[in-house]
């Protein structure tokens, strides 16, 4: 036999072989592990083997482990940084993945019920009234094109912040005749009008046949502070406006402690709601800054405890949280806050930030006997999974109100102005 044809027939039978291992159900299992894997300084990873594998690190930041009594591959975070794993199978190498150790981070849970006022940028339109005028009834608001949802932002080129700024120039272009030159703001974009304010019949005061609002009071939960940065997360979704369902756009805005007084207890296609006033001394303790499908969020003057975990908690980024029992903190009797059971039904591992993360079931008894579940003001409430935050309730499900929707904590602390991989960044740039 030539030199020629047996380095052809052991080629052809390695060839076999890694093609019969790369087939194979064991490394099909480590071909599916995520391209990319992301912890915190402390944490660890495991996933199960069923070959024997040998896993190498490139750099000492991490650590990894091969535990063949359990079958398992366990990863240890030490230090923050980027790194590789390396897995090998008889000798070929299998799967890469990258690893990104973020610097430890931790934030403290909320729980507690919250009173919020927010102020509007200019005032908003909340609808339209007809004004009985010696010609009829009209609506000069309606007849500029002005629609319900539009912010009136300037009136002759002055900036408009408050209701009682309005008045003023209604009266003098109803006095004079000449109408009002008007700048609005709505989703499309900007536009302007002329308003001519008709004076009602019977009355010397004119008017503008628009009814308008420049501030949105209520209440929801906290979810998180940052200690270091001062800054917090609570609700989990978008504040709209009553009457015209569309976001508050928001020109600042206060929270205060508030005080459960009852529950309406929430049933099949009926919602339940906390019902709640601002605490007596109307303290304000923080500041908002931003109102978007993920909450408010804004600086704490003051710390705030729940009474109940008051430590700083680790978070678990999207693909670390796990279907099964969690907890949430939230309050259903006068400011006391409470721990309650729920099961996370599901959750998908989300690489962009999205409102709905979790499907979540309130299985504690006490919770159900007392609420049916999830009602309105339950919103921000933080979800706890094996001592970290999680993330935060957000709807229910109004024909199940002993289930709903949850927030990854991730894009709460995002939208907060908060990045947790800003120092990896950085140090890499």
């Amino acid at each position: 036999m030539s030199f020629e044809l047996l380095r052809k027939i052991i080629g052809g039978i390695l060839l076999v072989s890694i093609v019969a291992i790369g087939f194979s159900k064991p490394v099909q299992q480590y071909i599916q592990l995520p391209k990319e894997i992301t912890l915190f300084e402390g944490q660890e990873f495991s996933f199960q083997k069923s070959q024997p594998v040998s896993a190498e690190v490139k750099d000492d930041n991490l650590s990894v482990s091969v535990d063949d009594a359990d079958n398992t591959v366990s990863l240890n975070a030490k230090k923050y940084g980027k790194n590789e794993m390396l897995l090998e199978l008889a000798g070929f190498p299998i799967k890469k993945v990258d690893v990104n150790v973020l610097k430890d981070f931790k934030v403290i849970p909320g729980g507690q019920s919250i009173g919020v006022k927010l102020n509007t940028v200019g005032v908003l339109v909340v609808g339209h009234h007809q004004v009985n005028t010696q010609e009829g009834k009209q609506s000069p608001g309606e007849a500029a094109g002005i629609k319900v949802g539009d912010i009136i932002t300037k009136i002759n080129g002055k900036q408009i912040e408050k209701m009682s700024d309005v008045a003023p120039f209604v009266q003098e272009a109803g006095e004079s005749g000449e109408p009002l030159k008007l700048e609005i703001s709505r989703e499309s974009g900007k536009m302007s009008t002329e308003l001519k304010p008709q004076k009602e019949k019977g009355e010397e005061k004119y008017k503008l046949g628009l009814y308008i609002r420049d501030s949105a009071a209520g209440i929801g939960t906290m979810t998180f502070y940052h200690p270091q940065s001062k800054r917090y997360g609570a609700l989990g979704h978008v504040i709209s406006d009553m009457d015209t369902k569309k976001p508050i756009v928001v020109e600042d805005g206060q929270i205060v402690r508030s005080t459960v007084t009852s529950i309406e207890k929430g049933s099949n296609g009926d919602p339940g709601e906390k019902l709640a006033r601002f605490s007596s001394d109307k303290e304000v303790i923080g500041d908002i800054t931003r109102n978007s499908p993920f909450g408010i969020f804004g600086t704490l003057n003051r710390e705030i405890e729940n009474g109940v975990m008051d430590k700083a908690l680790p978070i678990a980024l999207s693909h670390q949280v796990k279907e099964g029992p969690a907890q949430i903190l939230t309050v259903v009797d006068n400011d006391e806050v409470k721990l309650f059971d729920i099961e996370i039904v599901s959750t998908i591992p989300q690489k962009f930030p999205a409102t709905k993360g979790m499907v979540i079931k309130v299985t504690d008894k006490e919770l159900l006997e007392k609420t049916g579940g999830i009602v309105q003001g339950m919103s921000g409430s933080p979800i706890i999974q094996d001592g970290k935050v999680v993330g935060a309730v957000t709807h229910v499900f109004v024909n199940d109100p002993t289930s709903g929707y949850g927030v990854h904590i991730e894009w709460m602390l995002n939208e907060a102005g908060i990045d947790i991989y800003e120092k990896e960044e950085q140090k890499a740039s």
